[in-house]
């Protein structure tokens, strides 16, 4: 090697140890800095936050609303995923009409995404604030104004618009999508059996029709009507207006914009974002903006709720409160019957427990996880009452799940009933051979021993799958007339998978009371006989302080991505393969909802 030229070794294998050097004592410098600043703010959330005197809490309604808040950051994205929750809103608004330096409420509300049943019960927290005497002020901010988010508005005995959002106030409809003319043109089959006299079990009619049944446009028309009544008897109440005058508006489009929507008495006014502060300035007697104490309300209502949950957990509550989300399945993300039936039984053993309310939100799905869950809640009855508390949906098997409780309360808009049953049975083997040549030969050491969707099912397997789906569908009726202590033959006359709206399912029998999850949690104390009742929610989740810190930095900021980042995907393309996928998870007989009602 000759002098003037540098070894490659001698120089990459040192800078090599110096950068992996760098990186190690960057990371631990890095380490060292983010738990400093943890440890500072580990007891952050038992810290009562700080209140100034003329407060008004700013309420921003936009995104999806669940029954639990969420909070995430997803380190691939470096994105935050976050929503707040039906109970931090309920418990925030409680709390909030008590504090003698909270003067009032302001809320931004824009394209807010929850169910109607979850928009009624954060309505009425909103009257029930506004009736202790500190001002409501509603601003419709949004480029478009919802007849949800309209709704919910509409309470504040001060509601506004920004001056070019258009306005929407139309009535409700309902949409499905209907797969038989192109399960047609690929050849594929699809077997469907439903359980005995189950003509109004709809779910599987998009397999087999182009369009609706009698039965299934009967249904959907009365609960589509009933929830539109009962959202034009409210403002009309608190907007004082007449519901008639509402349905004229409707039906001749009369509003198309915020400023329409003031001459028709829908809104007091239209005002920029500037002219709110400066009519909030005035609600509070400042002069000057910077002396306007905002507090955001999501953050206020987590930390209220979040120290009372701690404070409650560490001196024996007495009210459990178990909340159960989504798609009943034995194992998952949603509504798993594993994680339900340990909550079930902790609470069940824990003597400090006297009474328990089970909060449903589903549309119902696995027969079988439905079964494990009734059996738990049915367990727990016998020792110690169990108040449920439907929220949106409570149907099919979320109303299984229901069923054997002491009392059940809906709101008037909640859907519930479809007791019902149905099973699908896919045939791909004339589609793969038909569109692409492939073809199945079979050996088998029994008669039935080939079960494939490669291979249509004979007609003495057909008429096996229907004895059986028609037994669930028998216990489904048992485990409804136990509960609702009717006869079988009264369930199967309002049954038949028939979908029913709160308020007519209190008519037949199917709830016993009217009301939200606040009213049940009330019940609940009452009927048990408690003074100074300690309410947990379960899930319990404690605080994780990287999380914590990761939501002090993302305070102000505006990033709340939905589980699906859809620029570039259209809304219906993305709703229809949430469905798609649904199916594909499906296994076994199944107790589910037949639609994904949308309103606007």
């Amino acid at each position: 090697m000759s002098e003037g030229k540098i070894s490659f070794g001698k120089v990459f294998w040192p800078s090599l140890l110096a950068m992996i050097i760098a990186i190690i004592m960057g990371l631990i410098l890095f380490f060292l800095i983010i738990g400093s600043v943890i440890s500072s703010f580990s007891d952050l959330g038992l810290s009562p936050m700080e209140i100034k005197e003329k407060t008004i809490l700013q309420m921003e309604l936009k995104g999806t609303i669940l029954e639990k808040s969420n909070f995430e950051f997803d380190p691939t994205s470096l994105k935050i995923k976050k929503s707040i929750g039906l109970s931090d809103i309920l418990f925030g608004l409680n709390k909030a009409k008590n504090d003698s330096k909270i003067k009032g409420l302001f809320i931004d509300i824009s394209d807010v995404d929850c169910g109607m049943a979850t928009a009624r019960e954060i309505r009425n927290a909103i009257k029930d604030f506004q009736a202790s005497g500190k001002f409501v002020v509603a601003y419709n901010s949004g480029e478009y104004i919802s007849q949800k988010a309209y709704y919910i508005s509409s309470v504040a005995k001060e509601s506004f618009g920004f001056p070019t959002s258009v306005f929407q106030l139309t009535g409700l409809s309902g949409e499905m999508m209907y797969y038989k003319g192109i399960l047609d043109k690929l050849d594929l089959e699809v077997d469907i059996v439903r359980g005995k006299n189950n003509d109004f079990k709809s779910a599987v009619e998009p397999f087999i029709l182009k369009s609706m049944s009698d039965s299934s446009r009967l249904q959907v028309k009365r609960y589509i009507t009933s929830m539109w009544e009962d959202m034009c008897n409210d403002i009309a109440t608190d907007r004082n207006v007449k519901a008639t005058d509402l349905n004229n508006i409707a039906d001749g489009l009369k509003i198309q914009r915020a400023e329409d929507a003031v001459d028709f008495k829908l809104l007091d006014g239209v005002k920029y974002s500037y002219e709110m502060m400066n009519f909030l300035m005035k609600k509070v007697k400042v002069s000057q903006e910077n002396k306007l104490e905002l507090q955001n309300f999501e953050k206020y209502a987590k930390n209220v709720f979040y120290n009372e949950q701690v404070i409650a957990k560490n001196q024996n509550p007495s009210v459990a409160v178990i909340i159960a989300e989504g798609e009943v399945s034995t194992k998952g993300d949603e509504l798993s019957s594993v994680e339900i039936c340990k909550l079930f039984k902790k609470v069940r053993n824990d003597k400090s427990i006297k009474t328990v309310v089970f909060r449903i939100n589903s549309p119902g799905g696995s027969a079988l996880a439905s079964e494990e869950i009734w059996r738990e809640v049915s367990l727990t009855n016998k020792v110690k009452k169990v108040i449920v508390s439907m929220g949106d949906v409570a149907a099919s098997g979320g109303y299984y799940i229901a069923s054997p409780a002491y009392k059940i309360f809906a709101e008037p808009t909640t859907i519930t009933g479809s007791i019902g049953v149905f099973g699908m049975i896919p045939y791909t083997g004339k589609m793969l051979e038909n569109k692409l040549g492939i073809t199945f030969d079979r050996v088998s050491t029994n008669k039935h021993s080939v079960l494939s969707i490669n291979r249509k099912l004979t007609l003495e397997e057909l008429a096996i799958t229907q004895t059986e789906v028609d037994q669930i569908y028998e216990q489904f009726l048992i485990r409804v007339a136990d509960g609702r202590k009717m006869t079988k033959e009264q369930v199967n006359i309002i049954a038949r998978g028939r979908v029913w709206t709160g308020k007519d399912a209190l008519k037949i029998g199917l709830i016993d009371q009217l009301g939200g999850l606040k009213d049940a949690i009330a019940f609940a104390t009452n009927a048990s006989k408690l003074k100074n009742p300690k309410v947990i929610y379960y899930p319990f989740k404690e605080k994780n302080p990287f999380t914590q810190l990761i939501e002090m930095i993302d305070d102000k900021s505006e990033n709340e991505e939905l589980n699906i980042k859809t620029n570039s995907i259209p809304n219906e393309f993305v709703e229809y393969y949430r469905q798609l996928k649904k199916i594909e998870g499906m296994s076994g007989i199944q107790m589910r909802l037949p639609y994904t009602l949308t309103i606007n």
